[in-house]
């Protein structure tokens, strides 16, 4: 595991006002880099000053600018689903991609887009929702029905298992109804259909999910010490782990509505968030959102450098950060996390 390093306030406060920084020049560059490089002045007066007959203006206003802020949103919301995760479970693996959430609202996508192929992104939305939360409760029906009870590793196990079922059943449906494309587009994970629309239902998803989650930042703190030890200190477990669940489907299924099944940010950046900010989840979750929205702004930015003028999936890209990551944590994690 990463050894965590001690910060004081001041500094913690120092080095998310600098990724803030980092991240509002990434999302400036995201937007100039194109088919067609936008310099950053016209990118600036495109935002601040549109002018509706440039053709420049109209593709930052329509195309580019929604694309960044999608990919910032997506980002901060996989970055806090993980941290949640782990900090209610004590599992250092613990993600939306690795539990079987992700998998679970590519299912009910997969459903919706076979018998409602009409449906609108409101719907999907809503179908993400509720494949999310259909996966959750199964994984936690599983791990706790178990002899021994909810431990880390079985948690993990009821992960795996359940996301492979259902994307095997999932790949059934694609195959039948011919939605391979779609589906083969979802499940790389991309930003490339992002709009204007995408950016009003992250937002609205994040008002909620957000709120949520900085809310019980010091319950989850008191919550990864261990069941016993948080009900001793008077805490209610039960209703904190239930606005957490709810918080990370809200997020995830937000996220993965949009931009399909991007890996791995929600198990990377929380780690991250970890080593530098300490255990304080009152730290460690709105750090987790600049940080995870930093990384898949410029993931998304290499996604269009690494093969241009084609555009690599950006959740390949996540991935190939993500599973060396994903290894060094299976090979040294004792089983909680620290």
């Amino acid at each position: 595991m990463l050894t965590m390093i001690k910060h004081s306030t001041k500094l913690k406060m120092i080095i998310n006002t600098i990724a803030i920084v980092a991240l509002i020049i990434a999302i400036a560059v995201s937007i100039s880099y194109g088919t067609t490089a936008i310099p950053l002045e016209t990118v600036w007066q495109a935002v601040f000053s549109f002018e509706a007959d440039v053709t420049s203006h109209q593709v930052v206003q329509e195309l580019r600018l929604p694309r960044a802020l999608s990919a910032a949103l997506v980002g901060a919301f996989l970055a806090v689903s993980g941290a949640m995760m782990q900090g209610i479970t004590r599992n250092p693996l613990a993600s939306p991609s690795i539990m079987g959430v992700t998998d679970g609202a590519a299912f009910a996508l997969v459903l919706m887009l076979a018998f409602f192929p009409a449906v609108t992104n409101f719907g999907t939305t809503i179908a993400s929702f509720v494949g999310a939360g259909l996966a959750v409760t199964l994984i936690f029906m599983i791990g706790s029905f178990s002899s021994g009870g909810l431990t880390p590793i079985k948690l993990a196990l009821a992960g795996v298992a359940i996301g492979t079922m259902l994307r095997s059943i999932s790949s059934i449906f694609s195959l039948h109804f011919q939605l391979e494309k779609e589906m083969g587009f979802w499940l790389a994970g991309g930003l490339a259909g992002t709009n204007w629309t995408s950016v009003k239902i992250l937002f609205l998803a994040g008002i909620i999910g957000l709120a949520i989650s900085f809310s019980i930042g010091k319950s989850i703190t008191i919550l990864s010490l261990g069941d016993d030890m948080a009900t001793n200190l008077g805490q209610n477990n039960v209703r904190i782990k239930a606005l957490s669940v709810i918080a990370i489907l809200i997020l995830t299924g937000a996220a993965v509505s949009i931009a399909g099944a991007i890996g791995f940010v929600g198990l990377i950046v929380p780690h991250i968030t970890r080593f530098i900010m300490g255990t304080d989840y009152k730290w460690i979750i709105p750090s987790s959102a600049i940080f995870g929205a930093l990384l898949l702004v410029l993931s998304d930015i290499v996604s269009r450098l690494i093969n241009a003028p084609f555009e690599t999936p950006v959740g390949a890209i996540t991935s190939l950060i993500g599973v060396p990551f994903f290894l060094y944590l299976a090979r040294s994690s004792g089983g909680g996390v620290k």
